[in-house]
Protein backbone atom coordinates (compact mmCIF):
# COMPACT_ATOMS: atom_id res chain seq x y z
CA UNK A 1 0.00 0.00 0.00
CA UNK A 2 1.60 3.30 -0.86
CA UNK A 3 0.82 6.06 0.81
CA UNK A 4 1.38 10.00 1.23
CA UNK A 5 1.56 12.10 3.86
CA UNK A 6 -0.06 16.22 3.05
CA UNK A 7 0.24 18.55 5.47
CA UNK A 8 -2.73 21.29 5.82
CA UNK A 9 -4.38 23.68 8.01
CA UNK A 10 -7.05 21.77 10.49
CA UNK A 11 -10.68 23.37 10.35
CA UNK A 12 -13.73 22.99 12.37
CA UNK A 13 -15.02 19.98 10.70
CA UNK A 14 -11.58 18.40 12.01
CA UNK A 15 -12.54 18.45 15.42
CA UNK A 16 -13.52 14.60 15.91
CA UNK A 17 -10.15 13.14 14.50
CA UNK A 18 -8.40 16.46 16.43
CA UNK A 19 -9.94 14.67 19.84
CA UNK A 20 -8.98 11.08 18.65
CA UNK A 21 -5.47 11.94 17.56
CA UNK A 22 -4.91 13.60 20.99
CA UNK A 23 -6.82 10.53 23.15
CA UNK A 24 -4.16 8.12 21.29
CA UNK A 25 -1.02 10.54 21.12
CA UNK A 26 -1.25 11.26 25.02
CA UNK A 27 -2.89 8.35 25.85
CA UNK A 28 1.16 6.30 25.28
CA UNK A 29 1.79 8.74 28.28
CA UNK A 30 -0.88 6.88 30.65
CA UNK A 31 1.98 4.48 32.46
CA UNK A 32 3.53 7.80 33.75
CA UNK A 33 0.24 9.25 35.05
CA UNK A 34 -2.27 9.02 37.78
CA UNK A 35 -5.40 7.46 37.03
CA UNK A 36 -6.68 11.07 38.43
CA UNK A 37 -4.48 12.78 35.98
CA UNK A 38 -5.12 10.56 33.30
CA UNK A 39 -8.84 11.28 33.83
CA UNK A 40 -8.42 15.16 33.90
CA UNK A 41 -6.26 14.59 30.56
CA UNK A 42 -8.72 13.05 28.63
CA UNK A 43 -11.26 15.26 29.80
CA UNK A 44 -9.23 18.12 28.38
CA UNK A 45 -8.45 16.44 25.07
CA UNK A 46 -12.21 15.77 24.72
CA UNK A 47 -13.71 19.17 25.24
CA UNK A 48 -15.18 20.57 22.33
CA UNK A 49 -14.81 23.92 23.15
CA UNK A 50 -11.14 24.07 24.07
CA UNK A 51 -11.04 22.79 20.42
CA UNK A 52 -13.22 25.50 19.13
CA UNK A 53 -11.25 27.94 20.85
CA UNK A 54 -7.92 26.89 19.67
CA UNK A 55 -8.98 26.93 16.17
CA UNK A 56 -10.42 29.88 16.53
CA UNK A 57 -6.65 31.77 17.74
CA UNK A 58 -4.26 29.44 16.12
CA UNK A 59 -2.63 28.58 13.09
CA UNK A 60 -2.87 25.06 13.16
CA UNK A 61 -1.09 22.37 10.66
CA UNK A 62 -1.72 18.62 10.38
CA UNK A 63 -0.35 15.78 8.73
CA UNK A 64 -3.12 14.18 6.65
CA UNK A 65 -1.98 10.10 5.91
CA UNK A 66 -3.43 9.87 2.33
CA UNK A 67 -3.09 6.55 1.28
CA UNK A 68 -5.59 3.62 -0.50
CA UNK A 69 -7.53 2.86 2.76
CA UNK A 70 -6.57 6.14 4.68
CA UNK A 71 -7.48 8.75 2.91
CA UNK A 72 -7.55 11.91 4.82
CA UNK A 73 -6.74 10.06 8.21
CA UNK A 74 -4.91 12.98 10.43
CA UNK A 75 -2.38 11.25 12.31
CA UNK A 76 -0.22 14.60 13.30
CA UNK A 77 -1.11 17.81 14.63
CA UNK A 78 0.53 20.98 15.79
CA UNK A 79 -0.91 24.71 16.66
CA UNK A 80 1.09 28.36 16.97
CA UNK A 81 -0.64 30.49 19.34
CA UNK A 82 0.31 34.38 17.96
CA UNK A 83 1.24 36.78 20.38
CA UNK A 84 -0.94 38.81 22.24
CA UNK A 85 -2.60 35.64 23.38
CA UNK A 86 -1.47 35.33 26.98
CA UNK A 87 -2.07 31.81 28.89
CA UNK A 88 -1.52 31.16 32.41
CA UNK A 89 2.45 29.95 31.97
CA UNK A 90 3.09 31.92 28.60
CA UNK A 91 3.82 35.60 28.31
CA UNK A 92 1.28 38.24 26.01
CA UNK A 93 4.66 38.73 23.66
CA UNK A 94 5.26 35.39 23.24
CA UNK A 95 3.58 33.11 20.33
CA UNK A 96 3.83 29.77 21.67
CA UNK A 97 3.00 26.03 20.37
CA UNK A 98 0.29 23.83 21.52
CA UNK A 99 -0.75 20.08 21.35
CA UNK A 100 1.93 18.86 19.22
CA UNK A 101 0.77 15.42 18.62
CA UNK A 102 1.56 12.66 16.36
CA UNK A 103 0.02 8.64 16.32
CA UNK A 104 1.80 6.56 17.99
CA UNK A 105 1.99 4.32 14.51
CA UNK A 106 3.24 7.15 12.77
CA UNK A 107 6.02 8.31 14.95
CA UNK A 108 9.54 8.58 14.42
CA UNK A 109 8.88 9.54 10.66
CA UNK A 110 9.51 13.39 11.21
CA UNK A 111 5.93 14.43 11.03
CA UNK A 112 6.23 16.29 14.58
CA UNK A 113 9.42 18.16 13.68
CA UNK A 114 7.81 19.09 10.21
CA UNK A 115 4.58 20.17 12.28
CA UNK A 116 6.93 22.07 14.43
CA UNK A 117 9.36 23.85 11.58
CA UNK A 118 6.06 24.68 9.87
CA UNK A 119 4.71 26.24 12.82
CA UNK A 120 8.27 28.27 13.00
CA UNK A 121 8.39 29.13 9.79
CA UNK A 122 4.77 31.08 10.19
CA UNK A 123 6.00 32.67 12.99
CA UNK A 124 8.96 33.82 11.25
CA UNK A 125 6.57 35.16 8.49
CA UNK A 126 4.25 36.59 10.39
CA UNK A 127 7.32 38.57 12.21
CA UNK A 128 6.93 36.85 15.93
CA UNK A 129 9.75 37.42 18.11
CA UNK A 130 9.58 34.12 20.29
CA UNK A 131 8.15 31.17 20.46
CA UNK A 132 7.34 28.93 23.42
CA UNK A 133 6.13 26.31 24.18
CA UNK A 134 5.73 23.00 27.46
CA UNK A 135 6.67 20.05 27.16
CA UNK A 136 7.68 17.09 30.42
CA UNK A 137 9.59 14.85 31.47
CA UNK A 138 8.08 12.04 30.08
CA UNK A 139 8.16 13.40 26.41
CA UNK A 140 11.91 12.79 25.67
CA UNK A 141 11.42 12.17 21.88
CA UNK A 142 9.21 15.80 22.23
CA UNK A 143 12.41 17.27 23.73
CA UNK A 144 14.85 16.26 21.33
CA UNK A 145 12.57 17.55 18.94
CA UNK A 146 12.12 20.59 20.07
CA UNK A 147 16.15 20.85 21.12
CA UNK A 148 17.14 19.72 17.91
CA UNK A 149 15.35 22.58 16.45
CA UNK A 150 16.92 25.15 18.74
CA UNK A 151 14.48 25.48 21.84
CA UNK A 152 16.17 25.52 24.66
CA UNK A 153 14.74 25.86 28.37
CA UNK A 154 13.87 29.06 29.78
CA UNK A 155 12.42 27.58 32.99
CA UNK A 156 10.89 24.53 35.06
CA UNK A 157 7.41 25.37 36.19
CA UNK A 158 4.96 23.97 38.44
CA UNK A 159 4.17 20.20 37.88
CA UNK A 160 0.81 19.60 35.68
CA UNK A 161 -1.08 16.22 35.70
CA UNK A 162 1.70 15.33 38.44
CA UNK A 163 4.73 15.48 36.40
CA UNK A 164 7.54 17.74 36.33
CA UNK A 165 7.55 20.55 33.05
CA UNK A 166 9.30 23.39 31.70
CA UNK A 167 8.85 26.09 29.41
CA UNK A 168 10.99 26.22 26.02
CA UNK A 169 11.71 29.39 24.21
CA UNK A 170 13.07 29.96 21.11
CA UNK A 171 14.22 33.52 19.93
CA UNK A 172 13.05 34.15 16.17
CA UNK A 173 13.75 38.25 16.11
CA UNK A 174 15.58 39.20 13.26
Amino acid sequence: MQSNFIFREATINDIEQLKQLGLVSYGQYAPFLTEENLEKLKRNIGNNESWKNILAVAKSFVCVLDSDSNRNEIIGMAFLIPSGNEWDIFKAEWSYIRMVGVSPMHQGKGIAKTLTQKCIDYAKATDEKIIALHTSEMMHAARHIYESLGFTILQEIEPRLGVKYWIYTLSIAK
